[in-house]
């Protein structure tokens, strides 16, 4: 990555960390859960939902991404496992979690929040629909490429990195959850 690919990567990722804190356009509010929706979720919201000590919630909170997923969504968040962030090189993580690279830490988040409640039926149908593969927009602005695998849902990132959707759907107030089993990486700016 360049340094310019770089800033505007950050830049990016802050911009949305802190607008989608508070802001809600149109869309979001039409694409609110709906008072059934809400009733077979709880209360409980997406940050509620994933495990406080889990890698994932780890990074979100230190991406200052927390309050985004406790916040209003809806969103979709492809989690990585523990597992997955244990597949990263060496000292990848613990790099990300240093104060100063927040920003990257963010861009890379992001990259797995999916604005809008996608359940994996929905994916599976959008695959369909684009004829073996679909192209699934993320907050940090980079899209994820979404295929099958006999019955699993695999997600490919910008450089050809995959992830297959495990346990799916976990509904919550705000939203669903998608856990995966690779953490994806955003694409680089050209």
């Amino acid at each position: 990555m360049t340094i310019r690919s770089i800033a505007l990567a950050m830049g990016a990722a802050s911009a949305l960390a802190l607008g989608a804190c508070n802001k809600k356009s149109d869309a979001e509010k039409s694409a609110a859960p709906t008072e059934n929706a809400q009733k077979a979720a709880g209360s409980d919201t997406i940050a509620a939902g994933i495990d406080a000590k889990s890698k994932f919630m780890t990074a979100a909170k230190a991406a200052g991404l927390d309050a985004t997923l406790a916040g209003p969504g809806p969103y979709t968040v492809l989690v990585p496992t523990d597992a997955a962030f244990d597949k990263l090189p060496a000292g990848t993580l613990d790099g990300l979690l240093k104060p100063e690279n927040k920003p990257q830490l963010a861009a890379l988040l992001t990259y797995h929040i999916l604005p809008g409640t996608m359940l994996v039926a929905d994916i599976g149908k959008a695959i369909d629909a684009g004829k073996g593969k679909t192209l699934l927009p993320t907050m940090g602005g980079g899209t994820i490429t979404a295929t099958k695998d006999g019955d699993k849902i695999v997600l490919t990132d910008a450089g050809g990195g995959k992830a297959t959707i495990g346990k799916a759907d976990e509904k919550r107030s705000n939203g669903v959850v998608q856990e995966i089993d690779g953490v994806l990486q955003p694409g680089k700016a050209k």
